[in-house]
């Protein structure tokens, strides 16, 4: 502990006393040790392979010498990033300028009310109102973040349900950033906030049921950080008599609890990511009824399901690998007596349905871009909604009214702000009901988007999704940030993101590689991704970078590497790899030490993930995992120069990972690039809460790239 002060007290003392940067080519402070930590090995042994980890110890998150460690890498970050101060805070101000700081969501109409939220000048948090049938009434408050987070460093209010009688709210509240929520309760009416407090819950699974008085929720396990059980509250009574309705035995599987939205039934769901779903149903009128399975769970065999008027529509890959939509009587509900409504297609995902009066409205995937497929009732009849650009995204929006021919759809593209608008789906008319204003003196038709596709080591194309400013010469003296996820079957499409000006207008490329892992091209995609074809994602990615060199939109020298979480775990892999090819990388709240967390089912999220990743208890998936865990083939060589971002209250990927990585690779790197470790000690997963705070963060990364390309303005 006390090489650990000293190493902290020095540091301070040298970024007190380094003189100003050179404004011509950025200079890095000399002569500043970086944090150095204890080795402690601990031995694993597992089908006959020992491992010692020397920096298993860093998971002791009370321990004073683990948090001296944690506070002396962000001592060591802010000493040698000192010359960035100015360009920082510039960042910061130019990102902070581009939002409308006064400015109000879009309301829907919900049960006779109109909903929206407002942000306020200055302030960091959303003000939650709603207006009484016309948008001409007195506006009601129902929460203001803002005050109720007074005196918290984070705060996150969760899921808002307001009851059928719209004179009670239900909403979760975190203020840790752990992801462990608290229910509270609001009467709409008289503004009270009552008494009872339900702790340990998850923050988005909550449903009323029709009495106006009885709320289903999730009860979360403290250690795990699962939702595992349901329970029944009724309002106004000891929370400690709540019924327990439902405990999910299989701890593979998430849980959680939702109302339809023809109002009708209350359902919980479990679901295993990519391989299994169950759903439960209770009609609402009847909270204290039986649940009852609509389909028992299968292995590989998923499904979702809307309520609409006597019947349930059915989404799932039963036989159809990309999914079908299927419809069945609402009292068989079992699969023998589903029927084809759509067929499935090989080269067309369905991810996602929305049901109307007269209208249903599918969310397909084809060649990397979202598409809205909207289907009539009446005469059977289907179009697609055709939009201008060739890389966009589209969604539906909020859509809470069956009665309606109106469907409400977000659009953006690289180029084109968050969009919503209000569709005819009989006419095809469509109205712009708002866009995100971006100031601070953007033009849109001064960048421009592109769809690549780059070709894989095994032949398969790669869509790549690339903007820029126009005028930008393809000569390989640009700049370029590379982005991927890759994993869970969660698709990254390209969007509006009002940040990334800040690098495009300093000579930046932009990139998206939709890599294997995701669903951008089919659930193929997915499946080619993950357990034993998951370094497929890793040479995807690399593939995608050796392509924009070879096309002269950078070179080795000016390429950079970005991912998050299983995005984080995919860039520990490509500087395992190929740490040549990257000039630096960004590796967001990284999930790096695959092994060691995969063969301990008391840290969050592991037993859910057997399917993604392997069970390390499991020969031949135990030693394909190590094969790539970035933790364990970290070795004695030269690494691109790297930032490293961590919460201490992190519930996905735990502090300690990315610590012990930065540990493991100052010992063994053989480099004088710089390695940084910047830690969240009040925040989480998804960093700060604020929507400033925010903003500070991205300006360390951005900071950490331009001064890379000695940029520091």
């Amino acid at each position: 502990m006390r090489s650990i002060i000293l190493i902290l007290i020095a540091a301070t003392l040298v970024a007190f006393n380094q003189p100003s940067p050179v404004m011509k080519g950025f200079q890095w402070p000399e002569g500043v040790p970086p944090p150095t930590v204890k080795k402690q090995p601990k031995e694993f042994i597992a089908h006959d392979d020992k491992r010692i980890d020397d920096y298993y110890w860093l998971n002791q998150r009370e321990n004073p010498e683990v948090l001296y460690y944690l506070k002396a890498e962000n001592t060591y970050l802010d000493t040698l990033m000192s010359g960035t101060k100015e360009l920082r805070e510039k960042l910061f101000l130019e990102m902070k300028s581009r939002i409308k700081e006064k400015d109000e969501s879009l309301p829907y109409k919900d049960n006779g009310y109109w909903y929206y939220s407002r942000f306020e000048e200055g302030k960091q948090y959303p003000v939650f109102c709603r207006k009484k049938e016309s948008l001409e009434a007195p506006e009601q408050i129902m929460l203001d973040q803002n005050l109720m987070a007074t005196g918290f460093q984070y705060y996150s209010v969760g899921r808002r349900v307001v009851s059928d009688n719209n004179e009670l709210l239900a909403f979760t509240v975190d203020s840790v950033g752990r992801r462990i929520y608290t229910l509270q309760f609001k009467n709409l009416i008289t503004g009270v906030i009552y008494p009872e407090i339900i702790t340990n819950v998850e923050g988005g699974n909550i449903a009323w049921a029709a009495d106006n008085k009885t709320i289903f929720y999730v009860k979360k396990d403290v250690v795990t950080l699962l939702g595992y059980q349901i329970w029944r509250h009724e309002l106004g009574t000891d929370a400690a008599k709540d019924v327990m309705v439902y405990e999910e035995k299989d701890n593979r599987f998430y849980t959680g609890v939702y109302r339809t939205k023809s109002k009708k039934y209350v359902s919980i769901y479990s679901s295993m990511n990519q391989v299994s779903t169950e759903y439960r149903l209770l009609e609402a009128a009847h909270p204290t009824g039986e649940f009852k399975i609509f389909e028992p769970r299968e292995e590989n065999f998923q499904y979702s399901i809307e309520h609409y008027n006597n019947k349930f529509y059915v989404l799932t890959d039963w036989k159809a690998p990309n999914y079908r939509l299927m419809e069945t009587p609402e009292e068989k509900t079992g699969k023998n007596n589903w029927k084809e409504v759509i067929a499935h297609r090989k080269n067309v995902f369905i991810s996602d349905m929305l049901v109307f009066k007269g209208h249903l409205v599918l969310s397909e995937m084809k060649d990397a871009l979202n598409q809205l497929r909207v289907i009539n009732f009446t005469d059977k009849k289907d179009y697609y909604i055709t939009f201008p650009e060739a890389v966009f995204t589209s969604f539906p929006n909020v859509n809470p009214d069956y009665n309606t021919n109106i469907l409400r759809f977000s659009y953006t593209s690289m180029t084109t702000p968050a969009s919503i608008y209000d569709f005819d789906m009989d006419t095809r008319q469509r109205v712009l009901k708002k866009q995100t204003e971006v100031l601070g003196g953007f033009k849109k038709d001064e960048y421009t988007s592109e769809r690549l596709w780059a070709v894989a080591r095994d032949g398969v194309k790669i869509p790549v999704s690339i903007v820029y400013k126009k005028g930008v010469k393809k000569d390989g003296s640009n700049p370029l940030l590379l982005y991927a996820y890759g994993s869970y079957g969660a698709s990254m499409s390209p969007s509006f993101n009002s940040n990334v000006i800040s690098l495009l207008d300093r000579g930046f490329i932009y990139a998206i590689a939709h890599v294997r892992g995701g669903q951008e091209m089919g659930r193929q995609w997915y499946d080619q991704g993950h357990m034993f074809h998951k370094k497929n994602t890793f040479y995807d990615f690399i593939d995608c970078g050796e392509f924009l060199i070879k096309e002269n939109y950078t070179t080795k020298e000016h390429l950079y590497a970005n991912g998050g979480s299983a995005g984080g775990l995919l860039m520990g892999a490509i500087v395992n790899l190929r740490p040549d090819l990257w000039h630096g990388v960004i590796a967001d709240v990284p999930f790096v030490d695959v092994i060691t967390t995969m063969s301990d089912p008391s840290i969050p999220l592991t037993t859910g993930e057997y399917k993604e990743w392997g069970n390390p208890a499991q020969k031949e998936e135990y030693l394909y995992m190590k094969s790539y865990s970035p933790y364990d083939n970290v070795e004695k060589k030269a690494y691109p120069h790297m930032l490293v971002t961590t919460g201490l209250h992190d519930s996905q990927v735990q502090y300690f990972e990315p610590a012990k990585w930065v540990a493991k690779l100052r010992e063994l790197k053989t480099d004088n690039n710089k390695l940084f470790f910047k830690i969240n000690m009040e925040a989480g997963h998804g960093g700060a809460s604020g929507r400033f705070d925010y903003l500070k963060d991205k300006a360390w990364q951005y900071a950490f790239l331009l001064a890379l390309e000695g940029k520091v303005e």
